[in-house]
Order: structure tokens, then sequence, then C-alpha cells
């Protein structure tokens, strides 16, 4: 196993992490129960991997009470992280990234995760109700504490990681190590800002939906899912943010790249995960790629590692490249 130093930093992780946001039971995801949960976690650990990816905000607190029960007696081999934001109660301060609700957050997720100590603690994403000098500075006692080892941020702009990384060093406290973003063959906008600003202030970056929810393996055929799928469920839903979500991934163009997509993977006689994953992998401002399993199966074929020739991931470049955008014009080497 190559595994790869997180950023500016001195944590080892592998270039494949593990996102635990099925496992337990959810509203829109057709999540799995804990012993197939369980099962995922000791393949993933066995093939040599050793980052798994929580929230507190994931089946309600589930999911990180199924790897703290998988991770009894061999903690200190893997590397945990777990994010705050996402409400935990009905109050005003249950939510968001102040003192108040991340202290109490990190405490909640100690207990679920049965461990004294976070590997890497997220920001689920900004919260413009708290100084972010008020954040950075809680978050440093987290470290100071022992109870944290490495901070990270998800989901937020580059001028926010910028803001972040200044407001660490105006209170004297700890800065961002790790970056969590959408990014994919269908989502490539962190190419522009993002990607950049964590190579200039030490960010690694850890990719999530690398198969644009689906799209890029090849399930959807239009832009009508099934009600059965994850989509489906999400257009479905009486929350309009799921399904302008589900829209926004359910496109013509989005499909098209995706049947390039198929077309590659039957060259290389391999399956469409594999070229979507393989692509985002070879990324070179990417650290980490997640997957997000929700059957022992579906596990096995996003660990299989293939090599994308330069002509295939060429022509992959131009496909789905941003437009008005040059297809490597933003790419820097490795953070």
């Amino acid at each position: 196993m190559h595994y790869r130093t997180l950023g500016k930093s001195g944590l080892k992780v592998s270039p494949i992490s593990l996102g635990a946001m099925n496992f337990g039971d959810s509203a829109y995801f057709a999540g799995c129960d804990r012993t197939e949960a369980r099962r995922i976690i000791d393949r993933f650990l066995s093939s040599g991997h050793n980052l798994i990816d929580t929230a507190d905000g994931y089946t309600s607190g589930e999911s990180e009470q199924i790897i703290g029960d998988a991770l009894r007696g061999r903690r200190d081999r893997v590397v945990v992280s777990t994010k705050a934001f996402l409400p935990q109660g009905d109050g005003p301060n249950q939510r968001g990234l102040s003192r108040a609700h991340l202290t109490h957050a990190l405490e909640a997720s100690l207990r679920r995760l049965n461990t004294d100590y976070i590997d890497i603690y997220y920001c689920h994403q900004w919260d413009p109700d708290t100084p972010i000098e008020e954040t950075m500075a809680t978050l440093d006692g987290f470290i100071r504490s022992g109870k944290v080892r490495y901070l990270g941020c998800s989901n937020f702009t580059a001028a926010q990681i910028v803001e972040s990384q200044w407001a660490a060093q105006r209170v004297g406290g700890t800065a961002f190590t790790a970056l969590q973003a959408q990014y994919s063959l269908i989502a490539r906008t962190i190419e522009a800002e993002i990607l950049p600003a964590c190579h200039r202030h030490g960010l690694g970056v850890t990719a999530w939906s690398p198969l644009g929810s689906g799209v890029l393996t090849g399930r959807y055929r239009d832009t009508v899912a099934e009600g059965d799928s994850r989509l489906g469920r999400l257009l479905a839903s009486p929350a309009p943010m799921a399904q302008r979500w589900a829209g926004d991934l359910l496109t013509d163009h989005n499909l098209g790249i995706a049947n390039e997509v198929a077309r590659a993977a039957t060259e290389l006689d391999t399956t469409a995960a594999a070229v979507a994953l393989a692509w985002v992998a070879g990324r070179p401002d990417i650290t980490s790629t997640l997957i997000g399993p929700r059957t022992i199966e579906q596990l096995d074929e996003n660990l299989t590692e293939i090599d994308l020739p330069t002509e295939l991931t060429e022509r992959l470049d131009a496909l789905s490249a941003p437009a008005n955008e040059p297809v490597n014009g933003m790419f820097t080497s490795a953070a």
C-alpha cells in the first residue's frame, strides 16, 4: 500500500477512504445494517487501507456507533475522521460551529465512537453566524486537550479556507490540514479556486462522491430516476433541497459523460465505477478518494484499482471540462 501524507502534516492516509454515510438507517438512502457494515469495515482494513470517515449527522449518530463497535481492539491502527455542524437537537445552540455546539458535539462523537480521540475533526460546512476566530480557537483547544489530532473543513469555498487559515494565525491556533470536497467527472468546480487554495495553504484533499451519487456507474439511463434508487428517493422527497440535488445530477450533460465512462470501461474490460474512481485518484491534488459502499460487493468493486491510459484520460478531461475553463490548467503538484 502506498500511503500519502495528508497536506502539510506527517499523517499517512490510504489513497482510498471508506465513507460511512450508508451505515445504519437513513430516510433518504438505502443504508446497510450493522452486520454488513462490519463486514465492509473488516474487508476495507484487511485490504491495507486505513482511513474511515463519518459524521455526527450520518444516520442520526448510528454510523459513528457502528464504527466505534467495529474498531474495538484495533483503534490505534485506523485513522478516523468525523464532522460537526449539523443539528443535534432542536435548540438554537445545537448546531453550527460555535464553541457551545462544537464542545458538545465532540464529546458526543467521542462517546459514540468509543474512543479518546478523533484523528481528523472536520467542520462539516461554513457557519455564517459564528465568528471564524471563535471556531478556530475552539478547535485549537481540542488539539491541545489531545481529543483531536488534526483539523479539517468540508464544503468550504476557497475564500472560506483562506479566511480560516488566517483566523488560526490570529488566535495563535492550529490551522486546517484537510479539506473534503465534492469532486468527480461531473463535478469539477473545485479546480478553479479551491484546489489552488488548498495547495497554497497546505491542505490535503479528500474527494467525496467520486461516482456522482451513482450517475457515473451507469445506473441511470435518463433524467427520470427509478423510485427505489438513491436519486429516485431524493426526487420523491418532500425536501426541496433533496429534489434540487438529484435534479442537478440527472442532466443530459452528466448522462453523456456517464455514457463515455461506460464506453471506456468496455475498452479496458473493467467497470464504469473503476474508470470514474481512477480518474479522480489520478488527479495530482487529490490525497484520497472517498467511497461509500453499502454492500460488500460494492466495496470490492470500488477497491479495484486501474491505471487509465493517457489518451483515455485526456478524452475524459475534454468531455467533462467545466465551461470556459482549460482542461488541465488548474492543477499544480500534489499538496
